[in-house]
């Protein structure tokens, strides 16, 4: 059990830590939306690479941070019953939501985007648009890792609620 424990701890400190990093990029989204919107109507000029830039950041942002707001609650859930549970009852239904629905779903959809990302990366997929970045690969890739980040967290709460099940209602 204390393995277990470490495991969850260790996960845990990984979310933090990355959700932590990744909440820097609002920041910077709204810097560089101000720094564009600016360009634009007081200069009239436009950059593409920029405005690409946000919609790189955004995904980012979205796709690597479902974990983090995981870990800390935020998901959409369906709570009319799930808030009145007792501990015991909220502990069952997130260990069997992450065994059958969470996990398997993060599996799948890094299964499906593999060939997808892969592809992406075999011809170094760049952005179609002129002054674009040429990076396109590398935004497609955030489709495996949003998977294997919520994979693990969903494993640390899976194996939380597990743990929480096995102590007892005593513990």
């Amino acid at each position: 059990m204390t393995s277990l424990r470490k495991i969850v701890q260790l996960i845990d400190a990984f979310t933090e830590f990355s959700g932590r990093v990744l909440a820097w990029l609002v920041l910077a989204m709204a810097i560089l939306t101000s720094l564009i919107v600016a360009l634009r109507y007081g200069f009239n000029t436009g950059s593409i690479l920029a405005q690409e830039l946000v919609i790189y950041m955004h995904g980012c942002l979205f796709m690597l941070g479902a974990a983090y707001a995981l870990k800390k609650g935020a998901h959409v859930r369906v709570d009319i019953f799930y808030r009145d549970f007792k501990p015991r009852g909220q502990a069952w239904v997130n260990s069997l939501g992450g065994i059958i629905f969470l996990l398997p779903l993060c599996i799948f959809i890094a299964f499906v985007s593999w060939n997808y990302v892969a592809d992406a990366w075999t011809i170094r997929e760049s952005s179609p648009e002129p002054g674009g970045i040429p990076a396109v690969f590398l935004l497609k890739s955030l489709l495996p890792l949003m998977a294997l980040n919520l994979f693990l967290q969903g494993l640390a709460e899976t194996l939380r609620a597990a743990l929480a099940l096995a102590e007892g209602p005593g513990q």
